[in-house]
């Protein structure tokens, strides 16, 4: 081998190229000592000895003692050890390569998945937990207004007290909250008890007979929705797209116009006026809607959509579901 391929050698395994000439040298004259390739290769005997020391400790040579000159061992042998060691090092560095490449291709994924979600406007959340928390992020950070439909009927008292810090919070940096809920929380005094205290902060709130969806409109610029409405389990839509967000806000000022501040009492029905809410019944069951959907949809207990729709016929003077709505029809009602 030349000199080249020795400092190659040398490197590779990690030691200088004394050593592989050292090991060279017993190979082709066994019985020199210490001295006598000290002497040929013009070092001292230290550093032979340490050459030495080395080739040992990668077994290539072994060395008796006692005086005795070190005997080479083959090449194939004393590499082994060497040489499944680094085989070791390759396999464990081609493990931790691949890692890095599965989580380079997965930090990519959401990478792109992000940026597709901001550059067409949507933004998916998933659970009921995610939703949660992203909502409060929104409020918190809202400057100029907060716009609401609250389907769903009565709030609970949990939901109620989580909100106390946050629409205070919201009112006193300038906030306007303007909230719609059915009226069916009109029955409810926690509920209502809220809707006060949040009026008397400077808050708005209106009650009206059915609300399309659950909704929250953030200073005109983004609104979350859910994704199924019959189902919020499901998880919920950040919507930043400036023409649906419009759209949003005009669907929530039409509703608003046309809801009923909570502080007014809702007019007695007769037979010639049917209430608001009596009307939304009807729509609703026009459409085919169960007594169970409708319910839920207006926030009330079947017991009471029943008694509703029994009250309705009554009026109307039908006698099945079917001729009060034929008449309700013919009287305007929907």
């Amino acid at each position: 081998m030349t000199a080249g391929t020795d400092t190659s050698l040398a490197s590779l395994i990690g030691q200088d190229e004394l050593c592989v000439v050292v090991y060279r040298m017993v190979i082709s004259e066994p019985q020199w000592s210490v001295a006598r390739i000290s002497e040929e290769l013009g070092v001292t005997e230290v550093r032979v000895r340490e050459s030495l020391d080395l080739l040992a400790e990668l077994s290539m040579l072994h060395v008796p003692g006692d005086g005795v000159s070190p005997l080479p061992v083959h090449p194939e042998v004393g590499f082994s050890a060497y040489i499944h060691r680094r085989e070791a090092e390759i396999r464990m560095q081609q493990l931790e390569l691949a890692a890095v490449r599965a989580a380079t291709a997965e930090l990519a994924a959401t990478y792109a998945a992000h940026q597709a979600s901001r550059s067409s406007g949507l933004e998916r959340l998933q659970g009921v937990h995610e939703v949660r928390a992203r909502l409060t992020e929104m409020s918190r950070r809202a400057k100029e207004e907060l716009l609401a439909f609250m389907p769903g009927g009565a709030l609970s008292q949990a939901a109620l007290h989580a909100s106390r810090p946050l629409d205070e919070q919201s009112l006193a940096a300038g906030v306007r909250l303007r909230t719609v809920y059915l009226e069916s929380v009109r029955n409810d005094r926690p509920t209502t008890e809220y809707a006060r205290w949040l009026s008397g902060l400077g808050g708005e709130v209106r009650t009206a007979p059915s609300l399309p969806l659950r909704m929250l409109v953030v200073d005109r610029t983004s609104a979350v929705l859910p994704i199924d409405p019959e189902n919020s389990q499901v998880g919920a839509a950040v919507i930043h797209s400036a023409g649906v967000v419009a759209a949003l806000v005009a669907l929530f000022d039409m509703v608003w116009e046309r809801a009923v501040p909570l502080a007014e009492s809702r007019q007695p029905s007769n037979a010639e006026t049917p209430t608001p809410q009596e009307m939304a019944l009807l729509d609703l069951l026009a459409q085919g809607h169960t007594d169970e959907v409708a319910a839920r949809k207006l926030g009330l207990s079947l017991r009471t959509v029943r008694r509703m729709m029994a009250s309705v016929s009554a009026r109307l003077g039908a006698r099945s579901r079917f001729e009060a709505g034929l008449l309700a029809s013919r009287s305007g009602w929907i």
